[in-house]
């Protein structure tokens, strides 16, 4: 082994990687996760160096503590103001000292700083946050981000650079430098020790990695099994986030309706969660008006667009008849599958499918354009997006889509392995609409299923607060959002003296008012401290989203900076900043050289294409090492650039004059502009361009173009050459497009369940391959229903069909859980409960569709809607409680 193996990781210039690993522990309790990512820096070289890391967090997570660690000596951190943070570190480290920072560069990537790292000497910095678990059905899903994904950056480039990120600043993404770290083969991983303690017993899986469990009474100690291609024991590569879903068979043991901290003195602070049960006044709901929007962008190349085409098809098959709908794919452009939202027939979905299936990923993420037209297309109604988040412009997006709808609300997929999750949460809670995220291996069915049970569910809107024998003031979210059924509602707020009374919320449903009291138990004394912080975020929250100007602007700041450090919590206007005082020999002199960390490229992004190819080689020729072309660094504003006396230093990301980029990350654009689109580029290295056009999987184009062209020109070129779509209807009108498609496309028409080579629903049915199965599941009609052509009107009809249907899937352990085919027999039962009320002529058929609906279903409420339905019905009576006496009954019709 030669010396430079021995030491560790080595950049493409030779200079040492100081981060060793990354370590995760923590508790997730029942209503909170209490979560500490501990770096572990250790400097081999003969000097001190100062180490520069991007790393993400949640987009909803607190960060609450920040400590460094050094010869055995633990020294907590301080919030202050960002900017006096900054000049704080940066004199300690010009007088020698240990010093470390922590920045927010957007709500879900942070910047940590360690400066003077000895040489042999290895520093921890810990950084502690706190989140709010929400628990829906007793199942909780918790998922922490690795590494900050390459991203779109849209705009042109101008701007000096304040950082060591691949991409320089534009005119849409002033901070492209700050979010955009070198991506590389890193050497250190990341291990995990989460105790999850929720009051019982849970079932713990994880779609992302393999996990090891250990139960300790009904609590359950999580950590990962290591990856094969890491060495440390359970130590896997840091490429993709962690994610685990908890279930629970007791849905209340995982929620606390208040929880409240107060100390003997001062005021209090509380949380108040409420799970609306608003089944009572769930009604037809009203056709919708839904437009899809789905990223074909580079990023989603290799295992996301699958997954997003699988959901797209899904989503598409729980719309109703009479329903309107439309589908906008985007990359650098984007094009529609309609002119205008189309009516919902069996006609369309079909259509929908074979345009959907031709879709591919290439080019960048221009997600404004697109995003507003489909706003605007259903400026009341539903957007349905599905991407992985990856854009620069988070905010520019938001006020866009904000400023163009009525009452619309954007309920996103966040797809793939690194999902950016800020700007998903952001369109979910300023449109009252909702997120789910699907990572690979996950069961896409329930999260289409639960996106559209939220989407159509009961709401109660217009939502006032008053409180009763209690006081509560400065409530947060200040803006109430609704009330939806089966979804949790937290409000946080303070009082001044403990107490038992009432809140009321009052609102309406519709047209029609409501009022929902819930018994408030303030306590005088309380030791949970995190619902103080919960509180001082979400109020921070609500001050940002405020959107002020001038004046009125400058005094929010202010107010959010003596909060914030009053909490002592990081925000985009406060820093974390921790200074070891040395003595003696531990003083370093003079200016320690920066060391940029490089992070991992995301797994499953085939844009790099089967393997990072040596970038961080040191072999590479100067030639290719070379930046591609750029704005030239500058020096910082002299107000930031340090103390007079000291000399400008070269290593922080705002302290005076910068260096030049680190060799390996050069950026090499992506850019493009064709149909009115903005040029944007993809942060990402040359080299990892490349090498995604020579593999396998890249476009033949591109693969030639790469081959051809040679040097700097030839990667800007094949970097920017447009890839053709595949072949997908496009027309200039609706008319246009139908009649293109008439030729290729059947009419609509009713399959009949005895079509089926099958020789009797009511016997056991054997040796149902996949293909008769697919057959079977594909003659399921838009409506959620399937057809036989028998005698007698045709809601008795399908009605019967359907639930032959529905027997023969459950014979096969097909039910509304199934993975694949979930979501289709959940349409079905919807259909038939929505059938029910006109099967009165029919009991023994109503019988059959509502017992069969209540075998296949999952779920306690839509148990309870089945049953509710079920009441007129004698022959149900007593069965739908005792499963093998309700299987034998549905039997026995299903013959006649």
């Amino acid at each position: 082994m030669n010396e430079q193996a021995k030491c560790g990781l080595f950049t493409r210039d030779g200079a040492q990687v100081p981060l060793q690993g990354v370590e995760v522990s923590g508790e997730l309790l029942g209503g909170h996760a209490r979560v500490r990512v501990t770096q572990r820096y250790r400097n081999d070289e003969k000097k001190p160096v100062e180490a520069v890391y991007t790393f993400p967090l949640p987009s909803d997570a607190t960060l609450s503590a920040f400590s460094m660690t050094c010869a055995g000596r633990r020294v907590a951190g301080v919030v202050k103001e960002r900017e006096e943070a900054f000049r704080a570190y940066d004199t300690a480290i010009t007088e020698g000292h240990g010093a470390a920072l922590l920045d927010q560069e957007r709500p879900n990537v942070f910047t940590a700083q360690v400066g003077n790292l000895l040489p042999g000497e290895e520093t921890l910095v810990e950084v502690e946050f706190l989140q709010a678990l929400s628990s829906e059905e007793g199942s909780v899903r918790w998922m922490l981000p690795t590494l900050v994904a390459p991203r779109y950056m849209p705009g042109a480039v101008k701007g000096d650079r304040t950082a060591h990120g691949n991409a320089a600043p534009t005119t849409r993404v002033p901070d492209a430098d700050r979010i955009s770290p070198p991506q590389g083969n890193p050497d250190y991983g990341l291990r995990m020790d989460l105790l999850i303690d929720v009051g019982g017993e849970v079932v713990v899986e994880s779609p992302s990695h393999a996990l090891v469990l250990t139960r300790e009474g009904t609590r359950t100690r999580v950590s990962l099994q290591r990856d094969h291609v890491r060495q440390g024991a359970g130590e896997v590569t840091l490429d993709r986030d962690v994610v685990l879903n908890l279930r629970n068979a007791n849905p209340d043991v995982m929620l606390t309706p208040v929880v409240a901290h107060r100390k003997a003195e001062g005021p209090g602070t509380f949380a108040l969660t409420v799970v609306p049960d608003l089944l009572n006044l769930a009604t037809a709901p009203p056709r919708q008006e839904v437009v899809f929007v789905v990223d074909t962008s580079g990023s989603m190349a290799g295992e996301s667009l699958p997954q997003a085409q699988a959901a797209l098809r899904l989503c598409l098959r729980h719309l109703r008849e009479g329903d309107r709908f439309n589908v906008i794919a985007f990359e650098n452009s984007f094009r529609s599958f309609a002119p205008e939202p189309v009516l919902f027939t069996q006609r369309t979905l079909e259509q929908a499918d074979a345009w959907v299936a031709a879709l591919n990923a290439h080019g960048g993420t221009e997600l404004l354009e697109p995003l507003v037209a489909a706003m605007k297309a259903a400026p009341d109604g539903v957007v349905v997006l599905l991407t992985d988040g990856q854009v620069g412009n988070e905010t520019e997006i938001l006020e866009a889509v904000l400023s163009a709808r009525r009452a619309g609300r954007v309920f996103s997929f966040g797809i793939g392995t690194n999902v950016s999750d800020v700007l998903l949460r952001d369109l979910a809670r300023r449109t009252d609409g909702a997120v789910e995220f699907i990572h690979p291996g996950e069961r896409i069915d329930d999260k289409v299923v639960a996106q559209f049970s939220r989407a159509l569910a009961p709401r109660i809107t217009d939502l006032e607060v008053r409180f009763d024998g209690v006081e509560a003031s400065e409530l947060a979210p200040a803006t109430l959002p609704p009330l939806v059924d089966g979804t949790p509602w937290t409000l946080f707020g303070r009082y001044a003296q403990g107490g038992t009374g009432s809140v009321t919320l009052k609102g309406r449903s519709g047209r029609e008012p409501f009022s929902l009291t819930v018994r408030l138990d303030l306590p005088s004394l309380s030791d949970r401290p995190v619902v103080e912080k919960l509180w001082a975020a979400e109020r921070i929250r609500g001050w940002l989203d405020a959107g002020l100007l001038g004046r009125r602007a400058d005094a929010m700041k202010d107010r959010i900076v003596r909060l914030a450090i009053e909490h002592q919590l990081a925000t985009k206007y406060t820093s974390f900043v921790v200074v070891e005082e040395r003595q003696g020999e531990r003083r370093a002199s003079g200016t320690p050289e920066t060391r940029v960390v490089p992070v991992s490229a995301p797994k499953g992004w085939n844009m790099f294409g089967s393997a990072v190819p040596g970038a961080l080689d040191a072999d590479d020729s100067e030639a290719e090492r070379m930046p591609l072309p750029g704005p030239p660094m500058k020096s910082m504003p002299s107000r930031l650039a340090g103390s007079a006396a000291a000399p400008p230093r070269a290593s922080g990301p705002r302290g005076g004059a910068m260096p030049p980029p680190p060799p390996a990350p050069a950026p090499a654009s992506f850019q493009e502009e064709r149909d009115g689109a903005t040029t944007g580029s993809w942060a990402i290295p040359a080299e990892l361009m490349d090498a995604a056009k020579e593999a396998p999987g890249a476009p033949p184009a591109e693969r030639e173009m790469a081959k051809k062209k040679g040097g700097l020109l030839g990667r800007l070129m094949s970097a920017a050459m447009p890839q053709k779509p595949a072949a997908a209807p496009r027309a200039s009108s609706l008319e246009g497009f139908a009649r293109k498609e008439k030729a290729e496309l059947t009419p609509p028409a009713s399959y009949s369940i005895q079509d089926v080579a099958l020789p009797s629903v009511a016997e056991a049915v054997g040796g149902l391959d996949s293909e008769d199965l697919g057959g079977l599941l594909g003659r399921q009609l838009a409506n959620g229903l399937w057809d036989d052509h028998g005698q007698g009107p045709e809601a008795v009809r399908q009605a019967r069909a359907t639930a032959r249907m529905l027997l023969v899937l459950l014979r096969q352990g097909i039910t509304s859980s199934h993975p694949l085919h979930g979501a289709q027999v959940k349409k079905a039962v919807d259909a038939l409960l929505a059938l029910a009320p006109q099967l009165t002529q029919a009991p023994d058929v109503a019988e059959l569709a509502l017992g069969v609906a209540w075998l296949v279903a999952s779920g306690p409420r839509t148990r309870g809607r089945i049953e509710q339905a079920a009441k007129p019905l004698p022959g149900l009576g007593g069965r739908l409680g005792d499963t093998a006496a309700l299987r034998q009954h549905v039997e026995t019709l299903a013959t006649r």
